[in-house]
């Protein structure tokens, strides 16, 4: 099936430092993608290739099942990595000004203004100029102007940035029911914690190219449950010596068990009631930092 969204091989360098190289990747309609990577891994010019910002050296975007055209950018809304607000605007004059620019009239832009701003839990800020907000209230009405015109597709770079854990999961839920309405999300992050309750799918980039790509759902269950969360009492340091284990980490209440490759975890948990009273024992999936991390290292290899 086609994607909303496809970059096909698509290829940057600048001043002879190559940015991104040949990446390809598709998104499926109605979808959360995330565009994972360290800084510098390329994710961002990746984004302004998809944009048209920039022209890729090679390669092609294909958008909506077409060749790219930037008619269809109508229907398209972008959160660029930095602000470009107008900070001695107010507020909902800032925003009515974007949505006219997106062919809405006066009264309906006033009207769809409103209720995100009351989605978004700024009611009390609607009258305030642009530059009285903190960063994180300028990332939540830069976000707002990204889907005003109710796109198809969304695109974010970093949108959790300068969010505190509040606000940031406030975002992350309207995210989730732009999905359940149908809409294409694509979002850059290189905090990866942020992508485990939001993605269906990811591509993981680094030093622009994709180390790993797919389902989320389909990458972690390849990965197994290399890893044991378990609570005992006791002194646990004797589980350094058993064969099966490879690193044992203290995480405060838990401690965390990273098993050697095809080990039996019933080995190690016959280890630890020999010795302590086990309280919790738990198989566990790696986390998204822990693939990208041993992705990285087969890629270097």
């Amino acid at each position: 099936m086609a994607g909303t969204i496809e970059a096909q091989q698509i290829s940057k360098s600048f001043n002879g430092q190559q940015a991104v190289q040949n990446l390809s990747f598709s998104v499926p309609k109605g979808r959360i993608y995330g565009l994972l990577g360290p800084n510098g891994a390329g994710k961002t010019t990746t984004i302004r290739m998809l944009m048209d910002i920039i022209v890729p050296d090679s390669g092609t975007v294909i958008l909506f099942g077409e060749p790219f055209r930037r008619e269809a950018l109508s229907r398209v809304g972008y959160l660029p990595e930095e602000r470009g607000l107008y900070k001695k605007m107010n507020v909902v004059d800032m925003l009515v000004f974007l949505a006219k620019l997106r062919g809405m009239d006066r009264p309906t832009a006033q009207r769809t203004v409103h209720a995100w701003m009351h989605r978004l839990e700024m009611d009390d800020w609607v009258k305030k100029k642009v530059e009285e907000l903190s960063k994180g209230m300028q990332q939540k009405l830069q976000f707002a102007g990204s889907v005003l015109h109710d796109p198809d597709l969304i695109i974010l770079d970093e949108p959790f940035t300068g969010l505190d854990p509040v606000n940031a999961n406030l975002l992350k839920k309207i995210m989730l029911e732009l999905e359940d309405a149908g809409k294409t999300i694509i979002f850059s992050t290189h905090q990866m914690e942020q992508v485990e309750r939001l993605c269906d799918g990811i591509c993981l980039v680094n030093k622009g190219q994709s180390v790993l790509q797919g389902s989320l759902k389909e990458i972690k269950r390849g990965y197994g449950t290399n890893t044991i969360l378990a609570g005992v009492e006791g002194d646990w340091n004797f589980l350094r010596g058993v064969a099966e284990v490879r690193e044992v980490f203290d995480t405060g209440n838990f401690i965390q068990i990273k098993m050697q490759p095809n080990a039996d975890p019933q080995v190690i948990l016959k280890a630890m009631m020999e010795k302590l009273r086990v309280n919790h024992f738990e198989l566990t999936e790696p986390s998204l930092e822990e693939i990208f991390i041993q992705a990285v290292g087969k890629a270097a290899a």
